[in-house]
């Protein structure tokens, strides 16, 4: 489960990697954010206001789109069903079938937050990029012109289970060649498959245990969750 999301804006780093990607037309849309720090909650509580900012849908594109998928038009905004959808992580489902296979995004951040089982309750952990984060997500738009969005989760890897044992964020390369395959909306792409089939840590994670994402209070010392192997 990724269930939050941290975007620094003007983050050297992220520049660097959005550029890699071959993504330097979005550039502009980051820069021109707000100098405050973006953080980004799952709209738990059925808050269509709860958004992920520059959501990128293609090259040159980007959207704002509430993070909860199971949602339905109501006027100029969002009804949000009960449905936990925030995530998508069973991609055999029905309910991801069309999104995965032609509108697929990338959320690009610079942190991420991530929860485990402890006794009665939760730690939380607080993972920074060493650059920065390019994570595959599913989107849809509505005839009133709003967007919801879910971000894709794979099955749990080794090294990052110990900070969440059900799941890892789908992250992506800096290849611009996988990056071209993932925002074209063609289905069954061979280098998109791959991808999902295979999930991996492109960038160093500097993961602080916290007390919470919002107040980021550090209860323990820093662990380095370093990229997977080539």
């Amino acid at each position: 489960m990724c269930g939050f999301i941290q975007r620094e804006p003007k983050s050297t780093g992220l520049q660097e990697v959005l550029s890699e990607a071959g993504l330097t037309e979005t550039l502009p849309l980051f820069a021109a954010e707000n100098e405050n720090v973006n953080n980004f909650y799952p709209a738990f509580g059925k808050d269509p206001s709860r958004k992920i900012s520059n959501l990128i849908v293609s090259p040159q594109t980007s959207i704002d789109a509430t993070w909860w998928f199971d949602a339905k038009p109501h006027g100029d905004s969002l009804l949000l069903g009960d449905r936990t959808t925030f995530n998508a992580r069973n991609l055999d489902s029905l309910f991801w079938k069309h999104a995965i296979q032609s509108r697929r995004a990338i959320v690009a951040a610079t942190a991420v937050g991530e929860s485990n089982p402890i006794g009665k309750g939760k730690a939380h952990y607080l993972m920074k990029a060493r650059r920065g984060l390019l994570i595959g997500a599913v989107y849809r738009i509505f005839d009133n012109g709003c967007a919801v969005c879910s971000v894709i989760t794979r099955p749990p890897q080794p090294g990052f289970s110990q900070f969440h044992e059900k799941s890892i964020p789908c992250f992506l390369p800096t290849d611009p060649q996988v990056i071209d395959a993932w925002l074209s909306g063609e289905p069954n792409d061979p280098l998109v498959s791959a991808l999902l089939a295979n999930p991996r840590l492109y960038d160093d994670l500097c993961v602080t245990p916290v007390k919470s994402f919002k107040s980021a209070e550090a209860k323990g010392p820093d662990i380095w969750l370093h990229a997977s192997a080539q």
